[in-house]
Parts: C-alpha cells; sequence; structure tokens
C-alpha cells in the first residue's frame, strides 16, 4: 500500500550538498531524524524524516502541486519520481516494486509492469506511451538537512497527554514502536467499558425473571419491558457515534460510563412489588443508555488500529463487549440462587461500584486520537450509497439476532417449556449459555474475515443460521427441548460469527472504493484514506443502530407469535426466511462474480 507523508514543522534548514542530485540523495546515510526534502525550481518541500522512510517502499508527497514518488532504497538513496504512470494514467508508482536490473535501480509500475530508472526516471521496456509522449518520468532532486531544533528536555514527571500528538497507524515504524502498545492499552479498557455497558443495557433480561406473580405482568408484557431498552440503545448509537469526533474517543468513555449510572440507581429505587408497569417502562428505556456504549466504543477502536488488523481488534472490542450480556445474567443466577427472586434490587447494587471504578480507570488510563468532527457529513454522505443498506441489513440479520435472542431467551424458555423449567433459577441457568457462546464466538469471525474475507465468512454463517432457525422451528412443533436448547446454542454461536464478519467487512469496503478511486480517479491517495477512514466510522454506527434495531423486531416477533399462536412458531419462520434473503443478499453484492464488483470485501 502506499503511505502519504505529511512534512515537519520548523526544519532548520542546510544547503544542499554537492551529492544532490536530480531523483537522488547519495553518500553517507542520513541520520534517522534528519529531514527530506524534494525540490522545485528554487522551493525545497520537506516531506518526512529519513527514519520514516522504509527500504524497497515508496510513499507520495505533495510538491508543487504534483504528486510525487519517493523511494528509499536498499543502499540508503533516495529517489523522487512522478507518481502518475504514464502507460495507465493512474497515480501508482509509489506503490511499485523496487529491484535491479542489469545493476541499473529501478521500480516496476503495479499497473501495467514497465520498469523504470530510479536515478533518471527512463522507461526501460518502452520509449513512449499510447499518446505518443515520452514515456520516462520526471525526477525531481532530493536532499536531507539537518533534523528540527530539538525541543526542551520535559519536566521530570509530566502530565500525560490526554490526546495524541500524533497518530499513523498504517506506518509499519510507527506501529511497532508506538502504536500497538497504545492501541492495545485503550481496546482492553474500552472492552471493559463496553461490557459494563452491556450489562446495563441488557439487565432486563434478568429482572424479567424476577418479576412474579405480584407483579401483575404477563408474557407479553415482559417481552414489552425487554424491547424497550433495546430500541432506546438502538436510537442513541448515532449520536454516540458522532460523539467520539466531537469530544474525544477518551472523553466519551469517560462520560458514557458515568451515564450507565443513572438506570441503574433508578431501578435499584423503584424496583419493587406494587410499582406501576409504567414506571417499569421509563425504567427500562433509561437502561437503553448502555446500548449507545457499544457504537462509541467500535468507532473509537476502529481509529486505533492499521487495515490488516481490524477485523480481529473490532472483533475482540465487541466480543468483551458483548460478554457483559451473559455476565449480567450470571450474577443474575447467582442472587436468585441464593438470596430467591423476591431481592431483584441486588443486581443493580451490585453494579453500581463497578461503574464507579470503570470509569475512573477508562479516565486515567485511555487516550484521544487526533480526529476530525466530519461525522456528521460523513454520514450523510454514506446514505447515499447503496452498500450502506446492504451492510445495515446484513447486520441486522447478525447482531439483531444476537442481542434479540439475548434478551427474550429466558422469556420464551419460560413460554415454550414451562412444565419442564418451571423455576427463575431453572431457566437462567440455561439463559446464561447463549450470550455467553455468541460473545465468545464473535472474536473468531473478525479473525476469520480477516482471513478469507468477510463477505465469504458472513454467506456462509447466514447459510448455517437458516438451517439453525429450521431445527429450532422443528424442535418447536415436536415438543423436542434438547433439539431445541441445541440449536438454539448454534444460532448464537453463528450470530457471534456473523457479528465479527460483518463488522470487518465496513472498513475494507471502504478501503476497496478508497482504492478504486485512487486508481480510477486520480484521487490523492491519501485523500481517499481518509474518506475511507470517515465513512467506515460512520457506518459502524448507522449499521450499529438499525443491527440494535433487530432485536426490537426479534421482541415484537416473539411476543405477537406468543399472544396469537401461544408459541413462538410464527417468529422461528420469519428468521428463517430472514436469513435466507441475507445469504442471496451477501452472494449478489459482494461474492458474485462480476467486473462491477468491488474486491477484497
Amino acid at each position: 500500500m502506499t503511505d502519504t507523508v505529511h512534512a515537519p514543522t520548523a526544519p532548520t534548514e542546510q544547503p544542499a550538498r554537492p551529492q544532490d542530485t536530480p531523483g537522488k540523495a547519495a553518500g553517507a546515510a542520513p541520520a534517522p531524524d534528519a529531514l527530506v526534502e524534494i525540490g522545485d525550481g528554487d522551493t525545497w518541500t520537506t516531506v518526512c524524516r529519513y527514519g520514516d522512510l522504509t527500504p524497497g517502499r515508496g510513499v507520495t508527497a505533495l510538491v508543487g502541486g504534483e504528486q510525487v514518488a519517493l523511494f528509499r532504497d536498499a543502499d540508503g538513496a533516495l529517489h523522487a519520481l512522478a507518481n502518475r504512470d504514464p502507460f495507465s494514467g493512474a497515480y501508482v508508482i509509489s506503490r511499485g516494486v523496487t529491484g535491479s536490473r542489469a545493476g541499473t535501480p529501478v521500480v516496476t509500475s503495479p499497473m501495467y509492469k514497465q520498469a523504470f530508472d530510479l536515478r533518471t526516471g527512463d522507461c526501460l521496456d518502452e520509449e513512449s506511451a499510447p499518446d505518443g509522449t515520452p514515456a520516462a518520468l520526471r525526477t525531481w532532486p532530493v536532499r536531507t538537512t539537518g533534523p528540527a531544533t530539538p525541543p526542551p528536555p520535559p519536566p521530570s514527571a509530566p502530565p500525560r497527554a490526554r490526546t495524541l500528538t500524533e497518530w499513523r497507524p498504517e506506518d509499519p515504524a510507527f506501529w511497532e514502536r508506538v502504536g500497538a502498545r497504545v492501541a492495545r492499552r485503550n481496546l482492553w479498557l474500552s472492552v471493559l467499558t463496553e461490557h459494563i455497558g452491556f450489562s446495563i443495557w441488557s439487565m432486563w433480561s434478568v429482572l424479567v425473571l424476577f418479576l412474579g406473580p405480584e407483579y401483575g405482568i404477563d408474557a407479553a408484557g415482559k417481552f414489552t419491558l425487554t424491547a424497550v431498552p433495546t430500541a432506546v440503545g438502538a436510537a442513541l448509537r448515532l449520536p454516540y457515534t458522532a460523539a467520539v469526533g466531537r469530544f474525544g474517543g477518551r472523553n466519551w468513555t469517560v462520560v458514557s460510563a458515568l451515564l450507565l449510572l443513572l438506570p441503574t440507581a433508578f431501578v435499584a429505587v423503584v424496583l419493587e412489588p406494587g410499582v406501576s408497569y409504567s414506571t417499569l417502562l421509563v425504567a427500562a428505556a433509561v437502561a437503553g443508555v448502555g446500548g449507545g456504549n457499544f457504537a462509541s466504543s467500535m468507532a473509537n477502536i476502529n481509529a486505533f488500529y492499521p487495515q490488516r488488523l481490524k477485523g480481529r481488534a473490532l472483533g475482540i472490542n465487541a466480543g468483551g463487549g458483548n460478554l457483559g450480556v451473559p455476565a449480567v445474567q450470571l450474577v443474575g443466577l447467582l442472587i436468585l440462587a441464593t438470596a430467591g427472586a423476591a431481592h431483584p434490587r441486588l443486581l443493580p447494587l451490585i453494579y453500581l461500584p463497578l461503574i464507579a471504578l470503570t470509569t475512573v480507570v477508562a479516565a486515567l488510563r485511555m487516550d484521544n486520537v487526533p480526529t476530525t468532527r466530519e461525522t456528521g457529513p460523513a454520514l450523510r454522505e454514506i446514505t447515499r450509497d447503496r452498500h450502506t443498506w446492504v451492510m445495515a441489513l446484513l447486520y441486522l440479520g447478525t447482531f439483531g439476532s444476537f442481542i434479540g435472542f439475548s434478551f427474550a431467551f429466558g422469556l420464551v424458555l419460560q413460554a415454550q417449556f414451562h412444565q419442564q423449567l418451571d423455576t427463575p433459577v431453572k431457566v437462567a441457568c440455561l439463559t446464561v449459555l447463549g450470550p455467553l457462546l455468541g460473545s465468545l464466538a464473535r472474536p473468531f469471525g473478525g479473525a476469520w474475515a480477516d482471513r478469507h474475507g468477510g463477505a465469504r465468512v458472513t454467506l456462509v454463517t447466514f447459510a448455517a443460521m437458516a438451517v439453525g432457525a429450521a431445527a429450532i422451528l422443528t424442535a418447536s412443533r415436536l415438543q423436542l427441548p434438547a433439539l431445541f436448547l441445541a440449536a438454539f446454542a448454534a444460532l448464537f454461536v453463528l450470530s457471534g460469527i456473523g457479528n465479527g464478519s460483518t463488522y470487518r467487512m465496513i472498513p475494507a469496503l471502504h478501503r476497496a472504493k478508497a482504492r478504486h478511486r485512487a486508481l480510477t480517479g486520480g484521487t490523492v491517495p491519501a485523500a481517499a484514506e481518509a474518506t475511507a477512514q470517515r465513512h467506515a466510522t460512520a457506518l459502524i454506527g448507522l449499521a450499529g443502530a438499525i443491527g440494535a434495531f433487530g432485536g426490537v423486531l426479534v421482541n415484537v416477533a416473539f411476543r405477537q407469535s406468543f399472544l396469537t399462536a401461544h408459541n413462538g412458531d410464527a417468529a422461528y419462520i420469519a428468521f428463517l426466511a430472514f436469513y435466507v434473503v441475507c445469504s442471496a443478499l451477501t452472494w449478489t453484492v459482494y461474492l458474485r462474480p462480476s467486473p462491477h464488483r468491488l474486491s477484497g470485501v
């Protein structure tokens, strides 16, 4: 890939040395912090530090309004040539492979494989381009100068900056030296805070099991209580995504963590027999703030990691957050098994100190990535792209299934097999299994998508989910609890894998679009990459919101099915049909052979 370098500030300029020649800087190897300058007439443009350049790999610089391909060869010499390939017209020379031909250092164009002399720009294969113009590339003089005046030494114990001064995850040297360590720290803290957010969001999937006859709420009313926080969380995901760009990832993580205190304290105060159903609805709605945390956390981590590691990183972040669902269900099970169903307030009271601790750790150890505030414009831009709605629909099928089943599974077991599962403890023991398996499977979905392609993994996942839904329908009609539980567990695992693979498709999709614009439209690669990053972040938020709304649809489907037929068969048929549609859509848009298909998704 091509890196675009940015000019450091305040260089200490030195006069050009005698060995400064057009297209090359030779002699003894400069110091790593020496500044590389490209000449254009009487003007020298500082483009990077010598140590930022990787031998044998090109970067793109903008000099005098023209794209220049800058190379550092294996001997340490620097070469600067025009970035435009005269045979294809694409700005791709900096992506070419360097080597030598009969002792001549060359770069081979990635388009039609013509070789160009790095020193003179001459084409060694053909004399003229298709339009009759000479095939040689223009060269620029290159020189190195002394480094910028070093800053004064910092005080002995400086406070750690909340916002990173620079962030270049696609630069291998920067990533190895600084980036990986910083990104890893922010990833694990993001997992922790998102985990707590998911627990608060899904707390009502457990609290409804405490609502015995003394609360006077039927099965349909309980399904509504689980659907309300899902809907609110889905709606909050868009503003939460935008908040990362506006306030900074670390800053918004702290604010969003503090907001979790509100629903937790509220339900701890009001939850007791005799409370009105409308009050419970309000308490459930406020718990929706936990659902917004996922979108802001994913948008934040997406900015920390390079393209090649996004699937794994986003999978770990999302999977660790998703584990908040079985975690709160496990805590609820322990309360049911020890204190009993008469003490639902213990559940939120346990989480209050955890929220406070998580907030303090995030404030002390997380970082803000330098970013723009353009999420709003980016969101408007992606809504005009058909791929946005395809990806949103696919994520609706994967994450919507996971979160919807996580909220509704316990109630479905109570209603479907009430004779075999006649106590809340028995139900809770099984309820925790599905979300746990789905959460653990999510990182594997992202990692497999990194290796095999997100679209391929997503297609296989949806096909298998259709088979799982058919098995659940069969088990429901024949009243086979063992098959029902096994098929539902498989559906949870598959939805987790699909969550990881579909989210991996989002940055890969916009990266592919950026490459296409750079190759065919002459767009500056750096600008195309920046646009891809903004669009991917915006789509992560939009797809997350629509996917979470799928959880509402799952609960509504179950509610209506049990109201009309006293079983979930109609809902299972709807899920089966939807998974078949998603399979067909994935194949048609991203895998079917077509000259217009984007590769690498």
